[in-house]
């Protein structure tokens, strides 16, 4: 019989102490496909042990690179003419290989890359990465689950506007625009911190760039780049995760390795709630003595509050004093988890992009599943807030984005266990 990991916490845990976070998973899933705008060795540092740069180092050997992970330093080297195409068996378990697209059209100027997979969080078209490539002079065709693209004459700069600041058209785009013949710019270009993650390595390795940060990206063409080292930022959404686990388990965690002002919207709602948040260099505190009260969040592009934090934000909702009502404008799946919050006991009814969450003081421990990375983490931390045990499965998808997640618990005072257990099987 098949059997399958699930994570089991005791409810009724208060988190104290300290953790630190690694790099930033957005951001070093696209470093490494950065690198392959340069023959020659790149290292990218501070990168997260997770699965999905163990897929992302998969991918760049298949177009063949000499990928190595030692510790957390993913070192590539990168030949004088990378592959051409990505395959579906990678690119459907992992999104964010699309990102190969821009920098091999940029090398090669011809690309072939499966429509990818990851998490089912909603629609998350590839139009605007298909629209700006077009025009920059791409030939953008579909066949057989299939993008290809080729760029004849090469690229060329051009004025590319974005219905809507999607953070992976502004990579692709960009990506491409630094060999581009000539001048580009991006206008509502996303400002996350992982894209100035990005813009940052492009300058180390000599292009041109000018706006990192704000909603327009103007980037020179040039002729060629160099290989460099270059350390990844903290993720921010996982010390997210761990300020929000700590008000709603009346806690006292100090979070390392996250810039506070990456998460300023963020650490703002959770003083509304009741907390109280030290900022430091790279750093912060976040201590909850009380219940919290509820609090109305709204997901909005960066800088506004993160659309990968709502699971944690219903989490605190469903236990917070009062009524919250949570709005979801970036994913129109993100709501997917909620049956799953549901079965622990939250009170949560949601319309369209809308959930009125009405807080109770427990949850109530039950099997639950996670549906994507965040929720299941959310699923977790709202574990922490129930009577009983909750064992949450499925929690490959955990892994995607949280190294060392069990442990990290397990220092800040939880009782859990990650084990494995048979799956069911049925005969007909």
């Amino acid at each position: 019989m098949a059997r399958v990991d699930v994570i089991r916490v005791k409810g009724g845990a208060r988190l104290a102490g300290d953790v630190r976070v690694g790099g930033a998973k957005n951001s070093a899933l696209k470093l490494m496909a950065v690198a392959l705008l340069a023959e020659g060795r790149s290292v990218v540092s501070n990168v997260p042990r997770i699965t999905d740069i163990a897929i992302m180092a998969e991918v760049l050997r298949r177009l063949g690179c000499d990928v190595t992970l030692e510790g957390t330093e993913a070192i590539i080297d990168v030949p004088a003419e990378p592959g051409s195409e990505a395959d579906y068996d990678l690119v459907r378990r992992l999104r964010a290989s699309i990102c190969v697209l821009g920098p091999l059209l940029a090398r090669r100027g011809y690309v072939r890359v499966a429509l990818p997979g990851g998490d089912m969080i909603g629609s998350r078209g590839l139009d605007m990465h298909v629209s700006g490539l077009a025009r920059m002079g791409a030939e953008i065709s579909g066949e057989h689950g299939f993008v290809i693209a080729s760029a004849p004459a090469g690229l060329r700069g051009a004025k590319i506007w974005l219905d809507f600041p999607s953070v992976g058209a502004t990579e692709n785009i960009l990506m491409a625009a630094v060999l581009a013949k000539g001048v580009t710019e991006i206008d509502n270009a996303a400002r996350e911190p992982e894209i100035v993650d990005i813009c940052n390595m492009l300058v180390e390795m000599g292009a041109k760039i000018e706006g990192a940060g704000s909603s327009t990206l103007i980037v020179e063409g040039v002729e060629a780049l160099k290989p460099v080292r270059h350390e990844t930022i903290g993720d921010r959404i996982v010390g997210g995760t761990w300020a929000f686990a700590s008000v709603m388990t009346r806690g006292d965690v100090t979070v390392h390795g996250v810039r506070p002002e990456f998460l300023d919207i963020a650490l703002d709602k959770l003083v509304t709630a009741g907390a109280r948040v030290e900022p430091g260099d790279n750093r912060f505190r976040v201590v909850m003595a009380d219940r919290p009260r509820g609090v109305d969040i709204v997901t909005l592009p960066y800088p506004g509050f993160a659309t990968d934090l709502l699971p944690m934000a219903l989490g605190l909702a469903a236990v917070a004093e009062g009524s919250s009502l949570i709005t979801e404008n970036i994913f129109d799946g993100r709501f997917m988890f909620v049956n799953e919050m549901v079965r622990l006991g939250a009170d949560i009814r949601t319309d369209g992009h809308h959930a009125v969450v009405n807080g109770r003081d427990r949850l109530s421990g039950a099997p639950v599943r996670a549906t994507d990375i965040r929720a299941g983490a959310g699923l977790v931390i709202a574990g922490l807030c129930a009577d009983g045990v909750t064992e949450v499965g499925e929690v490959h998808h955990i892994d995607r984005g949280y190294p060392d997640f069990v442990s990290d618990l397990e220092n800040l005072g939880v009782e859990v266990e990650r084990t494995d257990v048979p799956e069911p099987t049925f005969d007909f």
